[in-house]
C-alpha cells in the first residue's frame, strides 16, 4: 500500500525536483516507510511506500529490463505469484519479489490489456520513456483512488488531491456547479470533484496521457448473469469455497495482518475465514449506539484477541477537520470518524487489516432492497392512480403509509438511488444562495439504471449502489481513513471471483421479505455462531443526532452556519432555521445539517485562510 504522484509539464518555470518532493510529502502518511523519485525533462514520478510485500526490495519506481518503462503502483495484486511464474516462462526477468512488478512486465507482455490479468486492488501509472506516454488504471471496484488534473500544458496525477496543492501549476478553485449534487448524494457520483479541473479516474477505467491529450477508457463494466434452478445449499457450497480462497489471497503479507470486527456477519465471517488474526473494534460510551459488546462476544467465540476503544462526543467533533482533510472531498458520512479512530488503534499493532466492505452491495444487505419487493408489486397500479395517491398524501398531515404513497408515484431511479439520501433535488434551491448551474441527479443515474433496465427492482438497486454508493462513499472513506493512519485495508468481498459468483445469484437468494443477505448468512452460518450469522444489520450508527442537541456542539455548528463562508454559498436563515428545528426535536434534519457542516469544515480546511490542511 502506497501513495503515488507525478506530473508532465511543458512549462517548467520552477524547480521540478522540489515540486515533485513537495507532492510526495503531502501524501507521506500513505507511505511513511520509504520514498522514490523519477525525474526526466518535464516528467516527474514520486512514490511513498508502506512496506507490505518484499519490505527489503520492493521499492518504487520500478523499471523494465531496458529501463524504458517506469512504474508507480498503489495497492496489492493478489495473483502476482501466478502472473510472475507465467511472465518468467515468457522470458521476463524480475528484479524484486514485490507484487507490483508483475504490472510492469505484464504491460511489456500484454500492453494495455494487462488490466484484464490483474486480481487485486490497485491504481497505477507507468511512463513509456520512448513513446513519451503515460498509461494508468484503477481497479474494477474503485478500492484504490487515482486523481487527475489537466490544465493548459500541465498534467498531474496522484493518490490524493492534496498532492496537487503544492505544485506550482495547480490552480486551487472550487467547482461550485457540483455543490447541489453533493447536497443530494453526499458525494459527487461521477468523475468530477469539487476541485475545478480535478477528476477521479472512475473504477474499471484506464487513462492515457500523450501529446497533451488525456483519454480515459472503460475496461470493466459490472454485469449480472443470473442463473436459476440451483438450491440454496449448492450456492452456499460455492460461496464458501470462493470466499475462503479470497481470504487466503488477501492474507498474503510479509507483515502482521488483523481484522476490523463489528457486531455484524460480514466482518465476523472475514475474521473467521482469515484467522487466526487479531481483531479491532470501536464503539461509543453511549451503549445504545455501540456494537462493542457484540464484537467482543464474537471474538470470544472465535477464540481470538480483540482490541477495543471507545470515542466520545469530544473526540468525534475534534476529528472533523482532520477527517475532511484526509478525505480530499467533503464526505458527511458520520461513520468515517469512528473508522479514523479504529484505524489508528489497529495501526499500533499491524500494518494490514481485512474488512467487510462490499458484502451489502453484492449480496443484498441494505433494508431498502426489501422495499423493492413491495414496490415492484405496487408498480402494477396505473401511474395516474399512483400520482393521485402520492399528491394527495403529500398535502395531508403525517400518517402511516404516507411516505410509501409519496414514493410510490416516483420511478425507481428517484425512489432508490441515493439522491434523496440527504437533500432532495427540490430542496437544494431553498438552501443555496444561488443556483450554480444545477445538474439534475437523474441525468447522472439514468445511464446506470439503463444498463439493468430489464432486471427486477432489487437487482437494479444493488447495481446502482455498486456503481455509486460503494466507490464514492464506502470505499472512499475506507481508503482515506485507513491511509490516514498508514494502515492497509483489504476487502475480501470485493474480489473478482467473489464478484463473479455474486452476479449470478437470483434475487430470492439475496433478499427476501424477512431480510437481506440470505445466501451469505447461510454460508457464514456453517462456521459462525447462529446468533452472529443471523444478526440484524444495524450499520455503524452514531449518537450524532443526540449530540447536535447538546449546547456545546449545537453552538459549534451554529457558528459555522453563521460564518462568512456559509454566507458565500447558503441562505443562512434557512440553515439556522433547520438547526433550530432539529434542536427542538423535529426529525429528519440531522443528515442535512451534518452534510452542510462537513462541507463548510472542508471548505475552510482547503480554501480558508491558511487552508493548508491539518
Amino acid at each position: 500500500m502506497c501513495g503515488i504522484a507525478g506530473f508532465a509539464d511543458g512549462r517548467l518555470t520552477y524547480d521540478p525536483a522540489q515540486a515533485l518532493r513537495a507532492m510526495a510529502d503531502a501524501i507521506a502518511h500513505r507511505g511513511p516507510d520509504a520514498e522514490g523519485h523519477f525525474l526526466e525533462n518535464e516528467v516527474g514520478m514520486a512514490f511513498r511506500r508502506l512496506s507490505i510485500i518484499d519490505p527489503a526490495g520492493g521499492g518504487q519506481p520500478l523499471y523494465s529490463e531496458d529501463g524504458q518503462i517506469v512504474l508507480t503502483c498503489n495497492g496489492e495484486i493478489y495473483n502476482f505469484q501466478d502472473l510472475r511464474a507465467d511472465l518468467e516462462l515468457r522470458g521476463h526477468v524480475f528484479a524484486t519479489k514485490s507484487d507490483a512488478e508483475v504490472v510492469l512486465h505484464g504491460y511489456e507482455e500484454y500492453g494495455e490489456d494487462i488490466v484484464q490479468h490483474l486480481r487485486g486492488m490497485f491504481a497505477f501509472v507507468l511512463y513509456d520513456r520512448a513513446a513519451r506516454k503515460f498509461f494508468g488504471a484503477r481497479d474494477p471496484f474503485g478500492i484504490k483512488p487515482l486523481y487527475l488534473y489537466q490544465r493548459g500544458g500541465t498534467f498531474l496525477y496522484a493518490s490524493e488531491i492534496k498532492a496537487f496543492l503544492p505544485h506550482p501549476q495547480f490552480r486551487r478553485a472550487l467547482n461550485e456547479k457540483w455543490l447541489s449534487t453533493y447536497l443530494c448524494f453526499e458525494y459527487v457520483p461521477c468523475s468530477e470533484t469539487l476541485f475545478a479541473d480535478v477528476h477521479k479516474l472512475p473504477p474499471g477505467h484506464t487513462v492515457t496521457y500523450e501529446n497533451g491529450t488525456l483519454t480515459t477508457k472503460r475496461y470493466f463494466t459490472p454485469a449480472y448473469e443470473i442463473r436459476r434452478g440451483k438450491p440454496l445449499s449448492a450456492w452456499a457450497d460455492e460461496l464458501e469455497a470462493v470466499f475462503a480462497g479470497s481470504c487466503r489471497a488477501h492474507r498474503v503479507s510479509d507483515v502482521p495482518v488483523g481484522c476490523f470486527l463489528s457486531g455484524g456477519v460480514d466482518s465476523a465471517w472475514v475474521t473467521r475465514m482469515a484467522g487466526p488474526v487479531r481483531a479491532f473494534s470501536i464503539g461509543y460510551a453511549e451503549q445504545q449506539y455501540s456494537e462493542l459488546p457484540a464484537a467482543v462476544e464474537t471474538a470470544r467465540r472465535l477464540g481470538i484477541p480483540c482490541e477495543t476503544t471507545e470515542i466520545t462526543a469530544e473526540d468525534f467533533f475534534a476529528a472533523v477537520p482532520t477527517v475532511q482533510w484526509h478525505m480530499d472531498e467533503p464526505l458527511p458520512n458520520p461513520s468515517a470518524i469512528p473508522l479514523y479512530y479504529l484505524s489508528r488503534l489497529a495501526a499500533q499493532q499491524v500494518k494490514v487489516v481485512l474488512s467487510g466492505e462490499g458484502a451489502d452491495e453484492l449480496f443484498g444487505g441494505y433494508s431498502m432492497y426489501q422495499e423493492g419487493l413491495v414496490f415492484s408489486r405496487y408498480a402494477h397500479v396505473p401511474q395516474a392512480l399512483r400520482d393521485f395517491a402520492g399528491d394527495t398524501a403529500e398535502r395531508l398531515p403525517p400518517f402511516h403509509g404516507r411516505r410509501f404513497l409519496m414514493r410510490g408515484r416516483q420511478p425507481l431511479e428517484q425512489r432508490y438511488l441515493r439522491q434523496n439520501y440527504v437533500f432532495t433535488a427540490g430542496e437544494t434551491g431553498r438552501y443555496l444562495r444561488r443556483d450554480p448551474g444545477h445538474i439534475a441527479p437523474e441525468t447522472l443515474t439514468a445511464p446506470i439504471f439503463a444498463r439493468v433496465r430489464g432486471e427486477d427492482e432489487v437487482t437494479q438497486m444493488q447495481y446502482a449502489d455498486l456503481c455509486t454508493w460503494l466507490p464514492y462513499d464506502i470505499l472512499q472513506k475506507a481508503d482515506k481513513m485507513s491511509m490516514a493512519a498508514s494502515l492497509e485495508l483489504r476487502v475480501p468481498f470485493l474480489d473478482r471471483e467473489v464478484y463473479e459468483l455474486a452476479m449470478q445469484l437470483p434475487p430470492e437468494v439475496r433478499v427476501t421479505r424477512k431480510g437481506g443477505k440470505r445466501l451469505l448468512r447461510a454460508a457464514a452460518g456453517r462456521t459462525l455462531p447462529e446468533s452472529t450469522a443471523q444478526a440484524k444489520k444495524i450499520g455503524f450508527v452514531t449518537p450524532l443526532n443526540d449530540w447536535l442537541r447538546q449546547e456545546r456542539y449545537y453552538d459549534m455548528v451554529r457558528a459555522a452556519f453563521a460564518s462568512d463562508a456559509a454566507g458565500q454559498f447558503f441562505r443562512q436563515d434557512a440553515l439556522l432555521a433547520r438547526l433550530e428545528e432539529h434542536r427542538a426535536g423535529k426529525d429528519g434534519g440531522m443528515k442535512r445539517i451534518w452534510s452542510v457542516y462537513c462541507f463548510l469544515v472542508w471548505y475552510q480546511v482547503f480554501f480558508g485562510q491558511g487552508g493548508a490542511g491539518c
